[in-house]
């Protein structure tokens, strides 16, 4: 199957995606809370970016390669760490951060995916981050810190937007309990998905590995990942810092004001998100916050950005509100759940392939040249 013409938009292996997976598993990765209002602010933030095209520039040949943290990496993107990774594929974790390794791209792991960082370790090579839900055993949280660092990951991020759970009604309303669990209810939805339910079969009901260690032996069915997490300050972050020695990105700013702080208070990046929508209904979609808190930060700190990206138009519509590498989840999960690593690969190439259409457009060779080419701005009364 020649896959860019049956699927040429990250849109149609979302479409497909959905058909595969049970009921339950597709609400938990599509939903936000509330009723979704922030992921169609993000939707509709992003849509409202207009650029400017060029006439008569001649022959053009774009370079997506860019620097982030000090290190090279083939396209201005990555893979976001997703919670329950392996819930919608069995693997998936494995052959997304192997297919990092092959396309020179961050690959971030979620404290509660569903494989563990031993288990990813043989696979990240040099591309590994890990994202933190810090647990509330100040001890747990010490030595799974330990554990991402001898496993070969570089880059720690700490997700500051989630001081404690959110109701995910979608989510309920599928069935879906944590840890996982089958009922009757999701049984007969999983038989109606006959291909993901014999992947689970071979593999096994997945569940949140890394934590199993710090697991309640009187509660062995509730991982501490899943009860409250401790709720992030300024004093975790100076033991993090402590512990760790590669840089620190605070993931989930939205507030200029906030994203000052947090660089004045040290780390090493912010990451302008309002997590898919899935802790808070009520914030800006996170297009709309991205160019404040760029002029917050000032224009050489490094800002990353995540938020209904769906085109490589969009990626370059992010850089051109001021960021400097762009951050998928879903997009990777449908092309996964679709096609296994051949998903992933096309992902990857639908996201080339129009982004660098849209830079032939522009005239420009360099993401970062688009900054400035907002359309309003070229535009005369």
């Amino acid at each position: 199957m020649n896959l860019d013409l049956a699927y040429p938009s990250l849109a149609d292996l979302r479409a497909r995606a959905k058909r595969r997976l049970p009921h339950f598993a597709w609400e938990y990765l599509d939903s936000g809370t509330g009723d979704d209002a922030a992921i169609r602010r993000s939707r509709a933030a992003l849509d409202a970016v207009v650029l400017a095209p060029e006439v008569l520039a001649g022959r053009v040949t774009p370079d997506l390669s860019t620097t982030l943290l000090g290190r090279a990496y083939s396209r201005p993107w990555g893979v976001s760490p997703v919670g329950m990774t392996g819930l919608f594929w069995p693997g998936a974790e494995i052959t997304l951060a192997q297919h990092c390794v092959a396309q020179g791209l961050p690959f971030g792991l979620s404290t509660v995916a569903a494989a563990s960082v031993e288990d990813l370790a043989p696979h990240i090579g040099d591309q590994g981050w890990f994202q933190l839900y810090p647990p509330a055993d100040p001890a747990h949280c010490e030595d799974l810190v330990k554990r991402a660092k001898d496993a070969g990951f570089h880059t720690l991020i700490l997700t500051v937007d989630v001081p404690g759970p959110s109701r995910r009604e979608r989510q309920r309303r599928g069935g879906l309990q944590t840890p996982p669990r089958i009922t009757p209810r999701l049984f007969l939805q999983s038989v109606l998905r006959p291909q993901w339910s014999l992947a689970v079969a071979r593999a096994g009901v997945p569940s949140v590995r890394g934590l199993a260690k710090y697991a309640d032996a009187n509660e062995p069915a509730r991982h501490v990942g899943l009860a409250p997490h401790s709720a992030p300050d300024r004093a975790l972050y100076e033991k993090l810092r402590a512990m760790w020695d590669g840089p620190i990105v605070a993931k989930g700013v939205l507030v200029p004001a906030a994203a000052a702080m947090l660089k004045e208070v040290g780390f090493d990046a912010v990451w302008v998100s309002n997590h898919g929508g899935r802790q808070f209904d009520g914030p800006p979609g996170a297009a709309t916050a991205l160019p404040l808190v760029r002029k917050a930060v000032g224009p050489d700190f490094p800002v990353l950005y995540d938020g209904a990206i769906m085109s490589g138009l969009d990626v370059l519509r992010a850089i051109a509100l001021g960021a400097d590498f762009v951050m998928l989840g879903r997009p990777w999960l449908w092309g996964v759940v679709s096609f296994g690593a051949r998903g992933a690969a096309h992902v990857s190439h639908v996201l080339t392939e129009d982004m660098t259409s849209a830079m032939v457009q522009m005239a420009i060779t360099r993401p970062e040249e688009v900054r400035g080419r907002l359309w309003s701005d070229h535009a005369q009364v």
